[in-house]
């Protein structure tokens, strides 16, 4: 679950991550009394999911209370394009308003799990402010990373060996030594699966702050923080995403026209591959899990036609804990109850195969009985073009 800036830095702050002072904004009115309370000299923030806020406009900075009532007016409403919003952009419905920093040196600060070593690792970067991704890709030699053993946190010799390597001033070593350990321990508290601080400045006076702060939050641990589930803001996602997680369906939108209905993530990577190979292309990740029920085949065609680019249906099903009758019989039933008109290309194997094809033949419905995952896939592209 990711969840905005300001609320990424309330849930830092709480673990001692200094952070700047500011105050969330939803009208310029708000943006003037938070403006004013915090000296007139403030950067206006657009809260949306996305990074590269600033390259899109969505950053502005006010050397006065009025200039930050007109930067506000200027980013409430807009349609944020970033890189990572898509040309479709995000609009814009609060600000941050924060006071400025005199900013001395940049830094990267970040936490995520290494599945290379099964390991949650800490990375720092002197290239602060630049996409990590691009420090990877351009100076790799400039990320330095400490392994986190369970249990353990980060040693203070690991955060003094990151501090020193990326180059911060023996006077403020103590400083970002406790920030980093302080960003370890609330990436563990609240179960998350990153945490990221880009930038983490050194001030003109030699404080270490947070001046960015990107949280996301392991969905499979929520259950252990009732509290952050607030923070979710359904706004900021696909309502279609959001619909299908109302019944345990994994589903990401994608923007081809081949809907795609598959148990196993693995399976669901494979099918898209094979549609792009057979020179379609996939309208969704869909994965309904081992243990669907008719009911949630039924809910997962109802999601997938919500699409009006979807042209046509791949229903790819390995049946083991979920038997190939059982999707059989949801996908008849959908059928009659949502009428849709769509082809349906079936693949399955597994358990009660024959039963399942048997009632798919018999349905009434034109559905097409695919021998194979090549085969479906050639006669799913076909139909949808």
């Amino acid at each position: 679950m990711k969840i905005h800036e300001y609320q990424a830095k309330g849930l830092l702050a709480k673990y001692s991550v200094p952070v700047p002072r500011g105050e969330v904004c939803f009208t310029p009115d708000e943006a003037e009394s938070a403006a004013k309370a915090l000296g007139g000299k403030v950067v206006v923030k657009a809260q949306i999911h996305a990074g590269g806020r600033g390259k899109g406009g969505g950053v502005k900075l006010a050397h006065s209370v009025d200039e930050a009532v007109e930067r506000t007016k200027q980013i409430l409403g807009m349609t944020l394009i970033t890189h990572q919003t898509g040309p479709e952009g995000r609009l814009v419905k609060r600000v941050l308003v924060e006071e400025q920093l005199p900013i001395a040196k940049e830094f990267y600060l970040g936490i995520t799990l290494d599945r290379a070593t099964g390991k949650n690792v800490v990375m720092a970067s002197s290239e602060g402010g630049v996409e990590i991704e691009e420090v990877a890709a351009h100076s790799p030699e400039k990320i330095l990373k400490e392994p986190l053993e369970p249990g353990l946190g980060l040693g203070a010799y690991q955060a003094r060996k990151l501090a020193f390597g990326i180059g911060i001033p023996a006077a403020s070593v103590n400083a970002a030594v406790a920030t980093m350990q302080a960003l370890v321990k609330a990436y563990d508290a609240y179960d998350c699966s990153l945490a990221e601080i880009n930038p983490l400045i050194l001030t003109g006076d030699g404080r270490v702050v947070a001046l960015d702060a990107k949280v996301t939050l392991d969905d499979n641990a929520l259950f252990r923080h009732k509290d952050l589930l607030e923070l979710r803001d359904f706004e900021e996602e696909d309502p279609l995403e959001v619909e299908a997680s109302k019944f345990s369906l994994n589903y990401i939108k994608l923007d081809g026209n081949v809907a795609c209905m598959v148990n196993g993530a693995g399976l669901a990577m494979a099918t898209m591959d094979i549609i792009k190979y057979a020179g379609g292309s996939p309208a969704n990740f869909l994965d309904v899990g081992g243990g669907a029920n008719a009911d949630q085949i039924k809910n997962a065609f109802r999601i997938l036609l919500s699409d009006p680019s979807v042209k046509a249906v791949l229903i790819n099903i390995f049946g083991g804990i979920l038997r190939c009758d059982v999707l059989a019989t949801g996908v008849v039933n959908a059928a009659r109850e949502l009428g849709f008109k769509i082809p349906v290309v079936v693949r399955m194997e597994g358990t009660n195969v024959e039963e399942g094809k048997k009632i798919l033949v018999e349905s009434g419905f034109n559905f097409m009985v695919a021998d194979g995952m090549k085969d479906a896939a050639e006669k799913v592209v076909a139909v949808a073009q």
